[in-house]
């Protein structure tokens, strides 16, 4: 029997029909959740017709995973909070969506969702420890101890792009409200913000590594900063866990021959001598899957 996996977003659905570890068909479809009014209704109502959408097509689902931006209570499925929806508090989400649609269902942080799928079918596949961080609009992290996910005590262990990473008077301000995390100097939106400052031009990632790579030292710079932005973090993360492997994904990944070398030596440097050269930096291998193969997994 196969189960419905998503990867829920602010503004799309990425949904695929699992088997055994194995993708089937992909579905995509736009869904409104970005509004920062959003209430437990109305998203319960919104998830609930897309998924009925699917199920009603398919007789051989038997069970729903799903990746969502938000702090979970264990494996419980119980929605803590979600910084990006701030009406939305102790919703117990997969209990309601299970109700509505007579289908076990499992959610699970949208970044812990992709860090079970780069352990299981990915790049971490043969690690039983890993840190995988999300690199996208924002930074987000999900992390595997002694192949088990960790959640933490309350839902919100390895909020990897609030690691400070600047603590000068001039640190960045980041949308969570504190000043220095590494989202506010290496996610997407920071690289598209630094690079209107320096080069006067609104444009996205892409091309701004594009630019790069042709030669544009302001886009070259900006990417090689993000990067060593991102091994201090990792740097500290490292410190604190003793974790030989990290895992990335997510689109700035495409900018990998600048992040990565830019990445490893600021993370070498900043690491305790004897964890220098150990760790290992590792981009997905599973391009934009990892986070429904890990959903997929929620409901074994």
């Amino acid at each position: 029997m196969s189960v419905l996996a998503a990867d829920i977003g602010g503004t799309n659905i990425r949904a695929a029909v699992v088997r055994n570890g194995t993708i089937e068909a992909e579905l995509h479809s736009r869904i409104e959740l970005g509004d920062r009014n959003l209430s437990e209704d109305a998203l319960i109502e919104r998830l609930t017709a897309f998924f009925l959408n699917i199920l009603d097509e398919r007789d051989d689902i038997v069970a729903i995973g799903a990746g969502f931006p938000g702090f979970f209570l264990g494996t419980s499925g119980h929605l803590i909070a979600s910084p990006n929806l701030p009406n939305l508090h102790q919703v117990d989400l997969a209990a309601r969506l299970s109700e509505r649609l007579n289908i076990p269902v499992s959610i699970q942080n949208d970044a812990l969702c992709a860090a079970i799928g780069e352990q299981q079918f990915g790049a971490g596949t043969g690690t039983d420890s890993l840190l995988h961080v999300t690199l996208g609009t924002g930074i987000g992290g999900g992390l595997i101890l002694n192949s088990a996910p960790y959640t933490g005590e309350s839902g919100m262990a390895m909020e990897f792009g609030h690691l400070r990473v600047d603590h000068s008077d001039h640190a960045r301000r980041c949308g969570c409200g504190g000043y220095g995390c590494v989202e506010a100097y290496a996610s997407a939106t920071a690289i598209t913000e630094r690079y209107f400052e320096v080069a006067g031009i609104r444009t996205d990632t892409e091309d701004i590594y594009g630019r790069a790579c042709k030669g544009d030292d302001d886009a070259k710079s900006i990417f090689e900063s993000a990067g060593s932005y991102l091994g201090m973090a990792i740097a500290e993360a490292v410190k604190l866990l003793d974790i030989h492997t990290v895992t990335m994904s997510g689109g700035l990944t495409g900018a990998w021959p600048l992040l990565h070398p830019a990445a490893t030596e600021s993370m070498d440097d900043n690491l305790i001598p004897p964890l220098k050269g150990k760790i290992r930096v590792l981009r997905s291998t599973l391009n934009d899957q990892a986070g429904i193969l890990g959903a997929a997994a929620l409901t074994d």
